[in-house]
């Protein structure tokens, strides 16, 4: 058997932030259950560990094998590195091998921008207005261009640990002819979108800085033990997260604010609540979404750039 393999260029030409936004939109609200996801699996290895994220929906199975080294960049390799492959949800017959870490690029900024898109909406907001970026990486980058597509920004502000590498992005993006410079977590203050887009694991900034019109959205860490919030910005917003079992599992952001028993008699609103007008907000409360990466987001982008290439019958390596 031989499999059509997407590489990253033909995803990133097949999945354009905007496609990639509708199909996670679309696809939750024709009743996707995110609480119906498989747990990730971490594998130990020398160099690192594997990520395994196997999925189904509701036309197709997958998975995604994907490797962390963290000694890689100091040899000139990336620190991840993956590849999906896609299958029949019927029959289980394998139909495509994608680039693993080019799909997690596309659909993280998806899933974030998807989530505000639907909170600036409860504002009553026509556009991101100042959106305060904390992050100069590549991730960071396609937040900014998922953002900008989406839903518009008026002005940018990066926000990162190299002032050289905050300034090249500051600078690529006002000549693409958007209004933005480099700040610093001051800017928070004035911001009524803040994307936390960092490795960091102790929060950016203050959450006393974030203005209550403010939204946020907290994706750049993962685990536990990292976190790009502080507690009391996460006590005193109105929170929304990928999935429950998921956020309870993983969201650092979350878990040191309240255990997870207590979130759990709280409540926490879902994606899919918010994407499905079940979301409703206390007023006069800044609105947090945290995602930590789900396995059903995946196989959600990796179906629909499938149909995409098979529709228009790109080349394949």
């Amino acid at each position: 058997m031989t499999l059509p393999y997407i590489d990253a260029a033909a995803l990133t030409a097949l999945l354009p932030p905007a496609v990639a936004v509708a199909a996670l939109e679309e696809a939750l609200q024709a009743g996707l259950d995110p609480e119906l996801d498989s747990p990730r699996i971490f594998a130990p290895l020398d160099a690192g560990e594997f990520l395994l994220m196997p999925a189904q929906s509701a036309k197709y199975a997958g998975v995604k094998v994907a490797t962390v080294a963290p000694g890689n960049p100091a040899k000139g390799h990336p620190k991840i590195q993956g590849t999906y492959l896609l299958l029949d949800k019927g029959t289980l017959t394998p139909l495509a091998v994608m680039d693993g870490a080019e799909l997690t690029l596309i659909r993280t900024p998806a899933v974030t921008t998807l989530a505000l898109k639907h909170l600036l909406a409860l504002r009553g907001a026509q556009s991101a207005g100042t959106a305060v970026v904390f992050g100069s990486s590549l991730q960071a980058d396609r937040h900014i261009a998922a953002l900008q597509e989406v839903c518009g920004i008026d002005s940018l502000i990066i926000v990162g640990r190299s002032p050289e590498t905050a300034a090249a992005l500051a600078k690529k993006w006002a000549e693409r002819g958007l209004t933005a410079r480099v700040g610093d977590v001051s800017d928070v203050a004035v911001a009524d979108v803040v994307v936390c887009a960092s490795s960091s694991a102790t929060p950016l900034f203050n959450g006393e800085l974030v203005a209550a019109h403010a939204v946020v959205a907290a994706i750049g860490s993962h685990g536990l033990d990292a976190r790009e919030i502080d507690p009391e910005l996460a006590r005193r917003a109105e929170v929304v997260v990928e999935g429950r079992g998921s956020a309870l599992r993983e969201a650092g952001d979350l878990i040191p604010a309240r255990s997870a028993e207590q979130w759990q008699e709280r409540g926490l609103a879902t994606l899919s609540d918010l994407v499905n007008g079940r979301f409703a907000p206390e007023p006069n409360k800044p609105l947090l979404y945290t995602g930590v990466g789900m396995s059903w987001e995946d196989i959600v982008a990796a179906g629909r750039a499938f149909e995409l290439f098979a529709a228009t019958a790109l080349p394949i390596d």
